[in-house]
Order: C-alpha cells, then structure tokens, then sequence
C-alpha cells in the first residue's frame, strides 16, 4: 500500500471512506450529505462506531464505491478507536476489490491534524497485511493506492501532515518487521534464519549486530540459556544488536531483551498438540525487539539502544533437560527445574545478564510470550507488566496510551518471592498454581542488579491473535513495537 497526501477531489478515485461522527452527520458534498440525510432519517446509517454502509454512485460517467463510516460520539473518540473504525471501513473497500482510494480525512478538534494522519495511516497500512506466501494459489495482488485528503486539511500544514503519514508508514513498516518474523513456520524460522533475518535488517536499516555462536555462548556460562536448546538439533544463538544514535550521551543506554523460542514444544513437560500449533509465536518478544530496532534506526531517533535475543529452540531428546534437574547461569545464581515449558525465563535470566554486565545498560524492558496465566487474567487485549521502578513504569504506560497498545501493571509483593524460593537451589522456576505471570516475572527480577530500572512486558496474550481482528490479520500482531517505539522517541526529543 502507498498512501499519501493530495488535494485529490472524490470524485477521482475509484473508492471514497467518509468517516462522520454520530452526533455531527454534515458534509460538505451536497450529493452525499442528501445520502446521509436520508440514511439517517430511515435508519439505516447512524454514525455509531464501527457502523460501515456501502452504497454506489455515477460521477462523470464513472461508477464510484462510497464508504460511510461511523465513528460513535465525538466526546469518547479516542486515535485507537480511529484507527479500529478506519480498519472496518479499509475491509469494506477490500471486499469491493477497490485500488484507488481516497480517505476523507477524519475531522475533530479532539486531535491535531498530524496525530490524526498518523494513525489513519498506521491502521491503513497494517488492515491491507497478510501473510499468504506459501499459498500456491496466491495471485500478485495490485498495490493499493490511498490517497488523503479533504477541505480540512490546511496547506499551510501540509508538510507536516505528510512527514506525520511518512512517521506512520513507518511504524507500521516495523510491526509488519515483527508480525513477519513470527508467522514464519518453526520449520524456516529457526535460530539459524532468524540470526541472519536479523543481520541483514541491521544492514537495510542502520543497526549493528553481533551473532554469537554455540561456543562463544559456553565460555560466557550462559548455562540457562544453553541448557534450554539442549534437545534441539539447532544450535542456539546470541543475537546483539546495536543503536547509538546520540553520541553525546554514550553512557545513557536503554536495553531490551525479547524472548527468542522460535519453536517450544514443552521439552519433557510436553504441550498437548492444540497447544502447540501455534508455537512458532514463541519468538513475539524476540520480532517485536527487532521490529522496534528497525524502525527506531530508520526514524533516526536521537537514542541509544542495546538489544538481546537468547534464540533456541525447546525440544525432546536423549539429551534435553529434565524435570528436577538443578543447572547454572551466567548470573551464578542455581535454579531447580521443575517445569521444562517454563523455559523463556531461563532464557531470559541469562540474557538480561548478559545485557547489564556486557553491555553496560542502566535500564532493561524484557518482553516475552511468558505465561499462559497472563491470558486467563487479562485476555488477548492487555500486557500484563512488572516493574521496580515507578518513574519508567511511567514513561511506558503513557507510550502505551498514544498508541493504543493497552497494559496492566502487576503487583510484586514479597508474598509472590516466597513461591520461588527452592530448597534445593537459590530458586527455582515455577512458583506453583496461583500468581503464574507473577512468578514467572519475579523469576527474571531475579536476575536483574541492584540499581538497574527494570520493565517485564508478558505479550504471551498480545504479541499472537488466533482470527482476525481490526488492523490485525490472524497470527503475530506486532505489539509491543508501537509502544516501545513511542517510548523512545519522546526520550529521543528531550
């Protein structure tokens, strides 16, 4: 999709969205408003959100598809429910097999122009995603072009309107980075591919990476870490890429670690088969990382940032850790298995290690598909976060809400350390029924330094839909990316 910004009339497209509010039905189009009016008094067309009527009309001898959208009341509007409404309108236009499409741009005093324009274009761009590759039947399909416009758009702040589309293009380019990577099937996307997947986006879009192997990984002690790929074939690796991109300040690093299982199959604490179709997902931590990496160094953020990716896969062999096994880490610190399918925070405990000790950063956010306990607490629609410090839990949650990717913050009390405490080892990795994501957090808390602010992000409910869902195709969303990114830009303009 190309979308752009043009003082293109409707009447010069082969499709037209207009988006009107349920409380304010005007427009300026005399042919369109007698339409609306007449909908509206029948009924058949309100303006509440997520409302889509579809009708056709001749406009100098051509056939043209017009779109109505609603968007609820203009009080309540909020640039999530913008980009959820245009993603309806976008599917309507789709299933009308329209390729020349002109937006209206929306028009409310709630938000700036530019605001707007970005998150018209980012939900524009991600409803035309899908991932159909390997279908044998899949036909080039035409690029679709979207072109905004509308008498609300001022020229005077036309240059800004289109850097505010670019921004959103590329948001959107770097979740489609993330949702890429963890459609993959397990049987491509191994740590291997992904490695090298991730050495030449260093390579596009201006981050430096580290590929560390097998041996390198051993002499580190990272035994965690290898002790989890140990019934894979595949050889694990330590993927470190690298963003500085404000050399007066060197020493300010923010680090990220993403959880890399390109495929867990439980190891001995074996998933049931419908559990694990969809275990190539297990790497949501690890694309968003990447996703975030890309977009933060093609918008030239003015920021500094590390991240890891502890990339294995979680199988059966003669060879694959056990139930009851006590193993290492980095840290020194001793962990009593008593789960193999609770194997990313072993993951994790290593290459959190690794980034505070290697890479001198001040500050870590993990994110991982952790817990299955995440989704029973708070479905497939929030993260569930932990953190030590207050200030950067902050920073996060109000990136979050500029975008619209939604969290929750956790309790960490000392209650929910007791469940950890093994009698055998220094701890050990579940804490029992109750509490799972938690535990499951504090777990990695474990492994974090004094002195080092600290966000767990469990996506195990976000970063994976299994149908459809507006600017979601079925399959990896993407999240936290938009967050993460949003986070690091307002830093990046102090």
């Amino acid at each position: 999709m190309k979308v752009s910004v043009k003082s293109k009339k409707c009447k010069e497209s082969e499709g037209l969205i207009v988006s009107l509010f349920e409380d304010s039905l005007e427009i300026k189009n005399p042919e369109i408003k007698k339409m609306v009016e007449y909908l509206s008094k029948n009924e058949k067309f309100l303006g509440k959100s997520g409302e889509v009527y579809n009708y056709t009309r001749e406009v100098e001898g051509k056939i043209q598809d017009v779109i109505l959208l609603g968007l609820g009341k203009e009080d309540k509007c909020t640039l999530e429910g913008i980009k959820v409404n245009l993603s309806k309108a976008y599917k309507k236009a789709k299933e009308l097999k329209v390729n020349d499409l002109v937006v209206r741009m929306i028009v409310t005093d709630k938000f700036d122009v530019c605001e707007r324009a970005k998150a018209m274009t980012v939900s524009l761009v991600l409803s035309d995603y899908k991932f159909d590759k390997y279908k044998s039947s899949n036909k080039e399909e035409k690029e679709v072009l979207v072109s905004l416009s509308g008498c609300s758009i001022d020229n005077s702040k036309l240059d800004s309107i289109k850097e505010a589309v670019k921004e959103g293009e590329n948001i959107a380019e770097g979740i489609i980075i993330a949702r890429d990577l963890v459609n993959e099937p397990a049987n491509v996307m191994y740590p291997e591919v992904l490695a090298n997947s991730v050495t030449k986006l260093g390579q596009e879009y201006g981050f430096q990476v580290e590929v560390l192997g097998k041996e390198k990984i051993e002499e580190l002690g990272m035994e965690a870490f290898l002790t989890v790929g140990k019934g894979s074939i595949r050889e694990p690796k330590l993927i470190v890429m690298r963003y500085f991109g404000d050399d007066s300040n060197k020493e300010n690093v923010t680090g990220l670690v993403g959880k890399g299982l390109t495929f867990d199959a439980g190891g001995y604490s074996l998933k049931p088969t419908a559990s694990m179709d969809t275990m190539k997902s297990d790497m949501g931590g690890a694309a968003a990382v990447v996703g975030t990496m890309a977009l933060i160094a093609k918008r030239g953020l003015k920021v500094n940032v590390v991240s890891v990716v502890a990339a294995c896969e979680n199988m059966i062999s003669g060879g694959a850790y056990k139930p009851g096994d006590i193993i290492g880490s980095m840290q020194g610190t001793t962990i009593e298995v008593l789960n193999t399918d609770a194997e990313g925070r072993l993951t994790l405990a290593d290459a959190v290690t690794y980034i505070q000790e290697k890479e001198n950063v001040k500050e870590v956010i993990d994110l991982a598909t952790l817990t299955g306990a995440a989704l029973v607490a708070l479905g497939d629609t929030t993260t569930a976060i932990l953190s030590n410090n207050d200030k950067f839990f902050n920073e996060i949650e109000e990136a979050s809400l500029k975008c619209g990717e939604k969290l929750w913050r956790l309790p960490a009390f000392d209650e929910y350390r007791e469940l950890i405490k093994s009698d055998i080892a220094d701890i050990k990795n579940i804490g029992g029924r109750y509490a799972g994501t938690i535990t499951a957090g504090l777990f990695i808390e474990k492994f974090i330094k004094e002195g080092t602010s600290w966000i767990h992000m469990d996506i195990a409910g976000t970063a994976w839909t299994d149908s459809p869902k507006p600017y979601k195709a079925k399959g990896g969303t993407g999240i936290p990316v938009n967050t993460l990114y949003e986070l690091l830009k307002k830093r990046s303009s102090k």
